[in-house]
């Protein structure tokens, strides 16, 4: 792949020790119901405790009948930032994006750029895996110490919007128990990448993020 430039289009940041999840189904239309709009990122350590899974859900809200039809940009980036040392900037970055039916993963290693434009870290290529269709089995990949999926899954995001909204409103106290999962038969597409800890920094407490970027 050449050299290109690619620029930030919506990204959520969070601290992981052992566990971490962050959620955002409604976006700005700019990105709303494309591979850009992030709906979920989670980072925790892998059952094999030497590794740290990083997973994040993009075009949220998919019906069952929209899915087997939903596919990844080419032209959008995934990266995972890594901060090790404490400063809020990322020091090392995971890369996935989709190629024919593949999705490949570059690093981790040291970006070429920090902030908001990255380039492909092509001299650092981790692996591919094919991307799982909708209803098949899904189709792992291991490579150089590392596990790999993408394709669609059932959105594991639970929550009850209408009673949150009327709290919000001011009509109730608190959420029911059980309550009603709003998000019950949406499903979203995934991208999973597992390392070892020791290509992130150890298994001290790291800063981690991920972006969607844009190729300009």
């Amino acid at each position: 792949m050449k050299k290109t430039k690619w620029i930030l289009g919506i990204g959520l940041l969070a601290v992981a020790g052992f566990f971490l999840v962050a959620a955002d189904h409604i976006d700005a239309p700019a990105v709303q119901g494309g591979s850009s709009d992030i709906t979920d990122f989670y980072a925790f350590q892998g059952e094999n405790t030497n590794n740290i899974v990083f997973a994040v859900n993009v075009m949220g809200l998919l019906s069952p009948t929209a899915t087997a039809d939903a596919m990844f940009d080419e032209n959008v980036l995934i990266e995972f930032n890594i901060d090790n040392t404490g400063d809020n900037v990322e020091d090392l970055v995971i890369q996935a994006i989709p190629r024919d039916g593949k999705m490949y993963f570059f690093g981790p290693a040291s970006p070429g750029t920090t902030g908001l434009s990255s380039t492909i870290l092509t001299n650092n290529m981790l692996g591919s895996v094919d991307i799982s269709a909708y209803g098949s089995a899904a189709m792992t990949n291991s490579n150089n110490g590392a596990m790999m999926f993408a394709g669609p899954r059932d959105d594991p995001f639970f929550m009850d919007f209408a009673q949150y909204s009327e709290i919000i409103a001011g009509n109730a106290s608190g959420f029911n128990d059980p309550g009603s999962d709003t998000f019950a038969g949406t499903n979203v597409l995934s991208v999973v990448v597992e390392v070892p800890k020791s290509s992130v920094g150890g298994s001290g407490t790291i800063n981690t993020w991920v972006e969607t970027k844009r190729k300009q």
